[in-house]
């Protein structure tokens, strides 16, 4: 019976396993260090968007209805 090359194999086994556990530590230090830097269409969309809430919120201020203290009505002058 030749042992040695089941060893052999186990030990290649062993050894491509640990290349493929760094490999994975690899990936995983590439991906979290990963700066996000956004597109072109991505900048435009968030200028378009910050331009409308602007201009919502000067529409708002524009157009608002002044509101009325209700609390005191008309016909509460004529109870006097």
């Amino acid at each position: 019976m030749n042992n040695w090359h089941n060893e052999y194999m186990a030990e290649y086994h062993r050894n491509d396993l640990l290349d493929d556990n760094e490999q994975i530590r690899l990936a995983n230090l590439a991906v979290h260090s990963h700066v996000y830097r956004p597109g072109l269409f991505t900048r435009l969309m968030h200028g378009f968007a910050s331009w409308m809430i602007s201009t919502g919120r000067e529409l708002l201020e524009r157009y608002e209805i002044p509101t009325a203290h209700c609390h005191q009505t008309t016909s509460s002058w004529f109870a006097r």
